[in-house]
């Protein structure tokens, strides 16, 4: 009791004394106390997991890996942007089922370690699959597709577990919810914006197989976290159990999902993610094949891709400092709007109206990749915050997958969605007549969802609280070293 008392007096002790600098001297001291309360009052190692995790493997990683893929696909496996659409929502099947990952981190403790193991298993996956890929010169598309697979997989398992700590603090501290996710959101910002801004490089100087050697190191950073986990181990588990705590656990997520107030949300998500059809790869070969494209080198497609990250690391700013009290379906009409009208900048560029008002092919898409990542992110913060509010206690990190995987489901329809308009409308390699029209249907789609704004609850979303007659029941969950170890400090920053 002593030692939980000093560590309360401390915590507010740095919060006070956070509140120090303001004006011109806080824009530049101002992050750095943000941060210095989340390490303070999360515990350092969350802090660590969520930044190697999200910053380092997600972004960093993700971003090399995006690129990487899209070479790999155009100029290795040489498939059409239709066929590249269809595969990559293949490769992102592990991020759908991220449930399963987070029961059995939950439930199916090894060697009496319910977390350490699944980091570090996940990491030798990632760096084994990488390698697989990288290592071959003529890779079959099958093997090459199950690679990525496995290395998706990889990345799901560790995303889970952090994601459990940031939905477990976010009951805790609720005050402290829309920090969390902008500490989520921030990290993945900036190892993007590194990433995509060497990514053309290394795809020039290396290639793309070159580049999924390369990947092995934020792989490897996984099972490091697992390696510097410090867990309790269970001693005596019941494995008879298991399937027992399974059941008990899915009656738990399916009387929480079928709320209202759970339900409805849920269902906008997927709905808004789903209608806004990914045509990206079919913007990716013109951007670099058409003849009547800008032909952009690898150096460049990069660079433009790093604009996009800067746009989301603003829009996680923007959200952070001025929006983040605002009421959610006001938050939700206007990006949504807004989201559908900056996909009209692709229709003007592939209509070559940017080039008739004097503006280069190259500093107009920097400019609506960011916009555009901006938007989007704007639109997904609030809806994060909220997901991690309607969160059951005990079962944080399986309920955080299964709301996650509902939004990585509608990636998934919209990928074979946008792979499926492409086809239809005859985009290959060096047909790109119709591309035009396929921009405008997506763009008209990515508005339909305002009519579906009465799902979501009207008011802020960091003042919603679940509330379930089934809470009581709910264990509580484990004291692993990555959740806060400190649950009394709900002070404003």
């Amino acid at each position: 009791m002593v030692e939980e008392e000093n560590i309360e007096v401390a915590c507010r002790k740095a919060v006070e004394e956070d509140d120090g600098p303001k004006g011109v001297c806080y824009c530049f001291w101002g992050p750095i106390y943000w941060f210095k309360m989340l390490v303070v009052e999360m515990h350092w190692s969350f802090v660590f997991g969520v930044v190697s995790i999200y910053g380092i493997n997600q972004g960093l990683g993700g971003a090399l890996s995006r690129i990487g893929t899209e070479y790999y696909m155009k100029d290795v496996q040489r498939v059409q942007p239709s066929e590249a659409q269809v595969y990559s929502g293949i490769t992102s099947i592990p991020w759908i089922i991220k449930p399963i990952w987070g029961l059995l981190t939950d439930v199916v403790p090894i060697m009496g370690y319910r977390r350490r193991p699944y980091f570090i298993l996940s990491g030798m996956l990632g760096v084994v699959s990488m390698l697989f890929i990288s290592l071959h010169s003529k890779q079959q598309l099958v093997f090459a597709i199950l690679a990525l697979t496995a290395g998706n997989l990889a990345g799901a398992v560790a995303d889970v577990t952090v994601d459990a700590c940031v939905a477990q603090n976010s009951i805790s501290h609720p005050s402290r919810a829309a920090d969390m996710q902008s500490l989520c959101t921030l990290s993945y910002s900036f190892g993007g914006l590194l990433g995509f801004s060497i990514s053309g490089v290394f795809i020039h100087l290396i290639g793309p197989k070159g580049v999924f050697g390369l990947l092995t190191f934020p792989a490897a950073l996984i099972s490091l976290v697992g390696i510097l986990l410090s867990e309790p181990q269970v001693s005596n588990f019941a494995y008879n159990e298991v399937n027992q705590k399974f059941h008990d656990a899915a009656k738990s997520m399916w009387t929480t999902l079928k709320g209202p107030d759970v339900w409805r949300p849920c269902l906008y998500m997927y709905i808004s993610t789903m209608v806004s059809l990914n045509i990206n790869e079919g913007l990716f070969y013109w951007y670099t094949d058409s003849k009547e494209g800008p032909s952009f080198s690898k150096e460049a497609v990069g660079y433009i891709f790093s604009m996009g990250a800067i746009g989301s690391f603003l829009g996680a700013l923007l959200y952070q400092n001025v929006l983040k009290n605002r009421s959610l379906r006001d938050m939700l009409f206007w990006t949504q709007l807004l989201f559908g009208l900056a996909g009209m900048l692709d229709l003007m560029l592939v209509q070559r109206m940017n080039l008739r008002f004097g503006i280069p092919d190259y500093l107009f898409i920097v400019i609506g990749e960011a916009v555009s990542q901006m938007i989007y992110r704007l639109k997904w913060m609030p809806l994060l915050v909220l997901c991690s509010k309607l969160c059951p206690s005990g079962i944080e990190g399986t309920f955080f997958a299964l709301l996650m995987s509902i939004g990585n489901f509608g990636d998934l329809s919209s990928s074979w969605g946008g792979g499926l308009l492409l086809h239809v409308l005859n985009v290959t390699r060096i047909k790109f007549k119709d591309l035009w029209l396929a921009i405008l249907i997506r763009n008209i789609l990515r508005v339909s969802p305002l009519c579906l704004l009465f799902l979501v609850p009207k008011g802020d979303p960091n003042a919603f609280m679940l509330s379930t007659k089934d809470e009581a029941e709910t264990s509580e969950p484990d004291n692993i070293e990555l959740a806060s170890l400190i649950h009394s400090v709900d002070d404003k920053f």
